[in-house]
């Protein structure tokens, strides 16, 4: 198996954490998304999108979009019960944090890691609704665990890549103690080094 990504983004974090945590064989392929390479002819051929990360499988299928990765990676196991309703859970959180999360917490981040921006010259509408985003987050982990249901699932690896790396794009979850232990969690169930 091979795994087309940009080790700079949550998104193939997402996909190498559960790929590490499984234990399952690959090879890692970095596009640098910023040289043109998710846009040429060969890379467009695994993903008409142009986007990191795609999963090329043994067998020559390809499967892009980090959540239906981790979905796919996950079928069978605790961290994508087999309960309809728990399932549904679980992507309720996936389909927010690609919706609500990412395009705020990712964006800043990119403007700051990618563009080289200062935290001062990040979009404000970005920031603004990031915060929000992050505070959601810590109001929803007071008083439990993990983000959906009551174990660890795809839900907290799909949220804690680009939540961790916060502080890169310019937020402070210093004021965030719930959240900082949730990543905390994560980070040992990964058995990811704290960043």
């Amino acid at each position: 198996m091979k795994i087309y990504s940009d080790l700079k983004s949550g998104n193939c974090l997402k996909v190498k954490y559960i790929a590490d945590w499984r234990g399952l064989p690959y090879a890692w392929v970095d596009i640098d998304i910023m040289k043109g390479e998710s846009r040429t002819l060969d890379f467009m051929s695994l993903n008409p999108q142009g986007q990191v990360p795609v999963v090329r499988l043994d067998d020559g299928r390809a499967l892009a979009q980090s959540n239906a990765i981790l979905r796919f990676f996950a079928q069978g196991l605790p961290l994508l019960p087999s309960d309809p309703f728990a399932q549904a859970k679980i992507d309720e959180w996936l389909f927010w944090e690609q919706y609500s999360h990412e395009p705020y917490v990712a964006v800043a981040r990119f403007q700051m890691v990618y563009l080289g921006r200062t935290a001062e010259g990040r979009d404000e509408k970005i920031v603004s609704r990031g915060e929000a985003a992050l505070d959601y987050m810590e109001q929803r982990l007071t008083g439990q665990e993990w983000l959906a249901n009551a174990a660890f699932s795809i839900a907290d690896i799909a949220l804690v890549a680009y939540t961790r790396l916060a502080g890169e794009g310019g937020f402070d979850l210093s004021a965030r103690p719930h959240l900082r232990a949730w990543i905390g969690r994560v980070e040992r169930e990964l058995k990811l080094a704290p960043v």
